[in-house]
């Protein structure tokens, strides 16, 4: 099948042409965007096109995105010490230290090890999955064909420190906006999630912008 717009060879059965964005095939003039979009879905359905499905990527939390909260931690507890010393605590008031600053650092050692073992990202070649729990998991899909936007997020230290969060927006309902946090190389895995939802879209005939 031959795009009459610009000459393009045409997928299989699609409605619209992946280089141009014209219809193509029996597509007719009366119905809605919406109702050209469901019907390239349901012709492709059966049709898988690029093989098996793959995961192209997978992650966790960083440890490297909690620099902040440690320099924050380190900051509060030499400035506790100093004041103890300045005012002369007695030793129920360095106990009261200890204790404090044991709460704090262990606090953040605590959310630092959920945050790893229960919250997993995979990337597979038509889907991001969010895997989240510990005793009981929890586990949300956005088809890369819903995803609308990519973009990344990172302040200056996590900049220095190749770690970022990647938000996404999607059709989803479920999931309209979605944040990926704490991960290393943002920038680089907000690339893969764009060229996913890209081939996704191409490999069903959808012109990204024409949606």
């Amino acid at each position: 099948m031959t795009c009459k717009q610009c000459g393009a060879d045409a997928v299989k059965d699609a409605v619209f042409c992946h280089k141009c964005g014209a219809p193509v095939g029996n597509v007719t003039r009366d119905i809605t965007a919406k109702q050209r979009f469901a019907a390239a879905l349901s012709r492709s359905d059966g049709d898988d096109g690029d093989g098996p499905e793959q995961v192209l990527w997978q992650g966790k939390f960083s440890h490297r995105a909690m620099i902040s909260s440690w320099l924050t931690a380190g900051v509060f507890t030499i400035a506790l010490i100093t004041l103890a010393i300045v005012a002369g605590f007695p030793t129920t008031g360095w106990l009261g230290v200890a204790a404090v600053l044991a709460v704090v650092w262990i606090g953040l050692l605590l959310l630092l090890l959920y945050r790893q073992v229960s919250i997993h990202y995979y990337l597979t070649s038509e889907r991001l999955l969010h895997e989240r729990g510990l005793l009981w998991r929890e586990i949300d899909r956005i088809e890369a064909i819903d995803v609308d936007d990519v973009s990344f997020h990172q302040g200056p230290i996590e900049r220095m420190l190749g770690v970022g969060t990647v938000r996404i927006r999607s059709s989803d309902v479920s999931t309209p906006t979605f944040d990926i946090q704490g991960i290393d190389d943002a920038r680089h895995v907000a690339s893969m999630i764009d060229e996913v939802r890209r081939k996704e879209r191409r490999r069903r005939g959808l012109h990204i912008e024409s949606i």
